[in-house]
């Protein structure tokens, strides 16, 4: 088992820019915003607390990447921003989520309240629950698990086709595995950035 921790300096290396265009928007923050940036990057505060590898097959040592600090991210010609008329992010739940309507209602209002904490100034809508069948997405039954799982790219195809004018992004959430190809064993979930849709199973 290993632990991955970050000190002060490396976060605010990595999260701190003295980038005018980025230096301006720090600027903008409220009193609140503030107080939790600067407590951020202390030892004893949890919102980047260590991390632990329970084994050589967890992602962060089976799939190295490059790292990329916050100034890189922004500046990245690629990114995808809101605009004043599309600000909202859609919610797509396909099939249940829980053993009980009223369990999948619970789920339904976490996620909800988190993706509006996260994506703090945009707003969160809800889009009226679909059974699987209404995807119309492939399916297989895994060799190794026995489970259901259905088709990554026909999940994003569908959300495509489902995302409202308003939308700078939906995604989809399902409780069933996925997969992306014959030859995957299966995937947590996938997105497309430039048609602003991704779905994820369990």
């Amino acid at each position: 088992m290993e632990t991955v921790r970050h000190s002060e300096h490396t976060l605010k290396t990595a999260l701190i820019s003295e980038n005018p265009r980025l230096v301006s928007q720090y600027e903008k923050l409220d009193a609140g915003e503030r107080r939790l940036l600067n407590e951020a990057f202390k030892p004893d505060h949890d919102l980047f607390g260590p991390i632990t590898l329970h084994s050589q097959l967890d992602w962060i040592i089976s799939h190295p990447e490059a790292p990329q600090d916050f100034e890189q991210f922004f500046s990245d010609p690629y990114r995808k921003a809101p605009s004043p008329d599309k600000r909202s992010i859609y919610i797509q739940c396909i099939g249940s989520l829980g053993n009980t309507r009223i369990i999948s209602e619970e789920y339904i209002k976490w996620l909800k309240g988190y993706c509006e904490a996260f994506f703090y100034g945009l707003t969160v809508k809800l889009l009226e629950p679909v059974p699987v069948s209404a995807t119309r997405c492939s399916f297989r039954v895994n060799d190794n698990t026995q489970n259901l799982q259905i088709h990554a790219g026909h999940i994003l195809k569908f959300l495509k086709k489902k995302k409202p004018e308003d939308a700078f992004c939906i995604v989809g959430i399902t409780m069933i595995d996925l997969y992306p190809r014959d030859s995957w064993n299966f995937v947590f979930g996938q997105a497309s950035l430039t048609d602003g849709a991704g779905g994820g199973g369990r």
